[in-house]
């Protein structure tokens, strides 16, 4: 079982930045896939970026590549999300997610996979 919590929502006006962290804990041991996930009022919960903190292998939504950056501290077992150019869209409430195992590519957009989940943490966008 993995723990995850996030931190670093906050306000911004439009073209800014925010980072966002995702501490995970809990049986680490196992290969683990950090997703970042964002849900806007009304809407489903969509996918933003993940990472494997083994491998480092990441990917993005198109929506957000190119403007957002997912790293980790590994040490730390910290999971980042640099938001950069940010826009009203992107205001939401955005999770961090984690599953363990195999690699599933492109299956990760799909929330479903994803069985670990924290509270989530709100990002506002002024345009």
């Amino acid at each position: 079982q993995v723990r995850v919590m996030e931190s670093g929502g906050g306000s911004v006006e439009a073209g800014g930045s925010l980072r966002l962290s995702c501490v995970y804990s809990g049986d680490t041991q196992v290969r683990i896939y950090v997703g970042w996930f964002r849900q806007a009022p009304g809407k489903e919960r969509e996918a933003v970026a993940v990472m494997s903190t083994e491998t480092n292998w990441s990917d993005y939504s198109d929506s957000v590549k190119g403007r957002f950056t997912i790293s980790q501290d590994n040490a730390q077992k910290i999971v980042y999300l640099q938001m950069d150019s940010l826009k009203p869209e992107d205001t939401g409430l955005y999770y961090c997610g984690a599953r363990q195992g195999l690699f599933i590519g492109s299956r990760w957009y799909d929330p479903a996979n994803f069985p670990y989940w924290g509270q989530g943490t709100q990002i506002t966008v002024a345009s």
